[in-house]
């Protein structure tokens, strides 16, 4: 028999449940940052996901906070004229997507608005020119995902995909219009496989890898795999044309199926770069080529010109660079990326160009680093910025900074010291849609010297 205190418990749980998913009508006033719909309830504001401005809607509550509540679209009651249909059929669910229901144009103002807010609010800067927006294929564009799979024997077998956009749970579709259609188009298959291995439920995610020629599936997984398991795999990879790759344990750990698992690369500007399938590559191909031509552009190369490429990967800029430069430096924190990126330099027979392994957000590393001669500099850093290296580095040779950034709250940060500490203008600055349908924000801001 169940105690009274427990019996209390178990209601007061009930009763947070009730009030989390409680639903109400609300009319949205604006949009966030991050695409949803904002609307107010009793004088506190409300996050609603899969919502647009002008809209009434019956929403249902999922997380309360202190501040703010977020919830999503449940019913809707009057739509914006700017509303159009999702392609996917899954849009509302998945939470791979957060703005198909908006069209491209509408998306690209939107993110633009969110780049030079942050500009104008968080550094007090506004770009002498706004650039065009950098636009490409908005469909089966993505090349890079990591899918989760769980077994879920309710729903019929093995789930393969994003999660839900209400839920922590794998969503169930069967496609993915965004994906390149080599695994886009394969989910169901890929569900197929699955359920017919022994340890279908030891499976977690799948990463995903395209690259020109081949594309890349590496299978994490918890336990070993039986004989039986391999060969159905090999099996898969020779059916579907798919490389196949095995993770059992940390990065570390990734290798081939077996002899026949291919390889992946891409190209740019007529330069073959190879990488690994769990290789930090851009995830529209398309778009980084745009994005390439667009840098080259805009740092104005000379054959003077001593670069320096900050966050260089695998090469993906400095390469493309070295073409036009006197000289290339890239600087990376990542080992493996630097070995690659230097077998890349020799098989292209690029030899202006090369490969500093250092800690970019570690200040004694950054302290050794010799700035003296550069006179232009490229900065790709990950989504927490630049900041130790606009504290830290000396700027006084450089002439230029284009700085491509996937982060524009610390993108506005670090504009701001490049324009106080060091005495940069912000010459310009515009958005790249490297992932339409979503509200990620890449950016590209050209810094001059005053």
């Amino acid at each position: 028999m169940s105690s009274p205190s427990k019996n209390c418990l178990d209601k007061e749980l009930i009763v947070k449940r009730q009030k989390r998913q409680e639903s109400y009508e609300v009319e949205i006033e604006n949009l966030s940052h991050e695409g949803r719909g904002i609307g107010h309830i009793n004088g506190k504001t409300v996050f609603v996901t899969g919502a647009l401005p002008g809209e009434k809607v019956i929403a249902r509550t999922l997380r309360r906070k202190g501040r703010f509540d977020e919830a999503i679209v449940e019913e809707l009651l009057e739509a914006s004229p700017d509303r159009i249909e999702p392609l996917c059929i899954h849009a509302s669910v998945c939470g791979g997507c957060s703005m198909q229901h908006m069209t491209g144009h509408q998306q690209i103002e939107h993110k633009e608005s969110v780049l030079f807010e942050l500009f104008q609010h968080q550094a007090g800067l506004a770009p002498l020119v706004r650039l065009p927006p950098l636009r490409s294929v908005e469909w089966g564009y993505r090349r890079k995902a990591r899918l989760g799979v769980k077994y879920v024997p309710k729903k019929g077998g093995a789930l393969v995909g994003f999660r839900e956009k209400a839920a922590p749970y794998i969503a169930d579709i069967r496609s993915c219009e965004v994906m390149h259609p080599t695994i886009g188009l394969r989910l169901m298959e890929l569900r197929s496989l699955i359920d017919g291995l022994s340890i279908k439920s030891r499976i977690p995610q799948i990463e995903v890898a395209v690259g020109d020629q081949a594309a890349a599936l590496v299978f994490r997984h918890l336990d070993p795999f039986t004989d039986a398991d391999l060969n159905l795999l090999g099996e898969f990879q020779q059916h579907a044309a798919l490389g196949i790759y095995l993770q059992p344990g940390g990065e570390h750990t990734v290798h081939p199926l077996n002899a026949e698992t291919a390889t992946l690369s891409y190209t740019v500007r007529g330069i073959k770069i190879d990488f690994k399938p769990t290789d930090f590559t851009q995830v529209n191909r398309e778009m980084n080529r745009a994005m390439i031509d667009l840098v080259i552009e805009k740092l104005c190369i000379n054959d003077n010109d001593q670069i320096v490429d900050l966050f260089c990967g695998l090469g993906n800029f400095s390469l493309p660079m070295a073409m036009h430069a006197r000289s290339v430096v890239g600087v990376e924190g990542s080992l493996d990326l630097i070995n690659r990126a230097r077998d890349n330099a020799i098989s292209n027979a690029i030899g202006n160009c090369t490969f500093i392994h250092a800690d970019l957000a570690d200040p004694i590393d950054l302290k050794r680093f010799d700035m003296r001669g550069v006179t232009k500099l490229l900065l790709d850093p990950p989504r927490t910025g630049a900041d130790g290296i606009v504290k830290e580095l000396q700027f006084d040779s450089v002439k230029r900074v284009v700085y491509v950034s996937c982060n524009p709250v610390t993108l506005a940060r670090d504009a701001k010291a490049l324009v106080e500490r060091h005495g940069f203008e912000l010459s310009s600055a515009g958005v790249m849609d490297m992932f339409p349908h979503t509200a990620h924000v890449e950016s590209i801001a050209i810094f001059d010297r005053q």
